[in-house]
């Protein structure tokens, strides 16, 4: 998996591209570890996600968790494959999805 992360001031874009999951997702929750502190927006560009796991929906829900105290997160650019993953576990109700 390929992440690219662009910050403009309080805000935090992380552009994804692969595959989310058990083996890629401490990458992720490690770089969003470190880059919130003194974020108020989350976005996360799926454009180029082609799948992911339950690891991978943890590490959103928990930067949801998060991103919610301070401003908020946002998903945009959803492929077909991984809106099916989270309309069929809830997280399409959970996540802001543009």
């Amino acid at each position: 998996m390929k992440i690219d992360k662009q910050e403009n001031g309080n805000e935090l874009v992380i552009s994804l591209a692969g595959r989310l999951d058990t083996i890629t997702a401490p990458e992720l929750e490690e770089q969003l570890a470190s880059g919130l502190e003194d974020k108020e927006k989350l976005t996360f560009d799926m454009e180029k996600l082609e799948y992911i796991s339950s690891a991978g929906l943890r590490v959103l829900l928990s930067a949801q968790k998060k991103m919610s105290k301070k401003g908020g997160m946002i998903v945009k650019n959803v492929s077909e494959e991984v809106m099916e993953i989270f309309e069929v576990t809830g997280f399409a109700d959970i996540l802001v999805i543009e």
